[in-house]
């Protein structure tokens, strides 16, 4: 029984805290296109020598 209980609590706990975290606002906008308000520049790849 308290094996059962042990697994609802845990997975309640995990459930609550992915919905909190889901309902963030911070997760709607990105820090760095609003201070500069273009799009973050995406680093430049090294080509291998052929």
């Amino acid at each position: 029984m308290i094996d059962y209980f042990a697994l609802a609590l845990i997975h309640g706990l995990l459930a609550l805290a992915v919905i909190r975290l889901l309902g963030r606002a911070a997760l709607d906008r990105d820090p760095q296109l609003a201070e500069d308000g273009e799009k973050p520049k995406r680093p430049r790849r090294r080509g291998r020598d052929a």
